[in-house]
């Protein structure tokens, strides 16, 4: 089964959810059939590719978040309820504050259990969220798709 994680931007304003709907259509449907994709339970990317999926696709989805869905925000924790009955499994992985480090190991959690990862990010920075998941799944020897929004 193929496996990916997907990890973006949490800065999406600047394109339209139809401009995001077309990225997901050219990007993550080529891989959908039989896949099971890892997304973040954080706003942005996160919640527009789960969204995008549930609706869209077959694949199994697992949602990941470094502590609680709980202490998501207000929209990631409506998209992950909207498509509860898509998702497989939903991963809390009990971090008491959300702070980088803990984001950190939520992409690492993803990138350990998937083949590849699917990036879609919105500078160059690669201090980033989504270049450091990118980064590391690199060092693991994963292929990485590289879609810059």
């Amino acid at each position: 089964m193929r496996t990916a994680a997907i990890t973006g931007t949490r800065s999406t304003g600047h394109r339209s959810p139809d401009d995001y709907a077309g990225l997901f259509a050219d990007y993550l449907a080529p891989f959908a059939e039989g896949a099971h994709f890892y997304v973040g339970g954080a706003q942005g990317i996160d919640t527009m590719s789960l969204l995008w999926l549930a609706a869209n696709t077959k694949a199994l989805i697992t949602v990941v978040v470094p502590g609680s869905v709980g202490q998501q925000p207000a929209e990631a924790r409506q998209a992950i309820t909207r498509c509860r009955n898509r998702i497989k499994e939903i991963t809390e992985l009990g971090a008491p504050e959300l702070c980088t480090p803990a984001y950190h190991a939520r992409n690492r959690y993803m990138v350990d259990r998937t083949g590849m990862a699917i990036g879609f990010p919105h500078h160059a920075d690669e201090a980033s969220g989504t270049w450091q998941t990118l980064n590391y799944a690199s060092q693991q020897g994963k292929p990485r798709l590289i879609v810059p929004v």
